[in-house]
């Protein structure tokens, strides 16, 4: 690579890549929470996951670029760690504390991707891949708040680790 936009370009199809790895894990994630409200946080950000991959093609297409060809290693590492969970046998608040960390692990590996290409975006002067951008990493920072507030409960909810401490 020789620019910064053409590793703006790669970054993104990386991120990409993982996106739709993620449309893909999500859906088997959710159905291995025994938590409702995890559960449902898993199915709420399918759909959020959605709209990062409309909201990357939307950038490809303005930049008239293609979003496949890098494939990425990170995520599908991540993914990979997660499947033990998800066939795992045991206490399901146990398996839901699992199913957190590494749910955390991946929403802080795209907080770190999307807050780079926003950077990006913004030095090469690209203000509506920016702001698209921008608004996907806002999105990744408030899941992962709400995983931990899932983990470590509320005024109104034990949270899903002192659950599982009770094992």
């Amino acid at each position: 690579m020789q620019t910064l936009r053409e590793l703006f370009i790669n970054e993104l199809k990386d991120a990409y890549d993982a996106e739709n790895r993620l449309v893909t894990a999500l859906p088997r994630m959710a159905a291995a929470a025994t938590a409702s409200d995890l559960r449902e946080a898993f199915e709420e950000h399918l759909e959020e996951t959605r709209g990062h991959v409309r909201r990357l093609d939307q950038i490809f297409n303005a930049l008239g670029e293609s979003p496949l060809g890098e494939k990425c290693e990170a995520m599908e590492g991540l993914l990979k760690e997660c499947e033990q969970h998800l066939i795992e046998q045991g206490d399901p608040a146990v398996k839901d504390a699992a199913l957190i960390a590494c749910a955390q692990r991946v929403e802080h590996y795209e907080i770190a991707v999307y807050g780079t290409v926003s950077s990006y975006a913004k030095h090469l002067d690209l203000r509506d891949s920016q702001d698209l951008l921008h608004q996907t990493l806002t999105e990744e920072k408030e899941c992962d708040k709400k995983l931990t507030k899932l983990a470590e409960g509320s005024m109104t909810t034990i949270g899903i680790n002192k659950e599982a401490r009770r094992k």
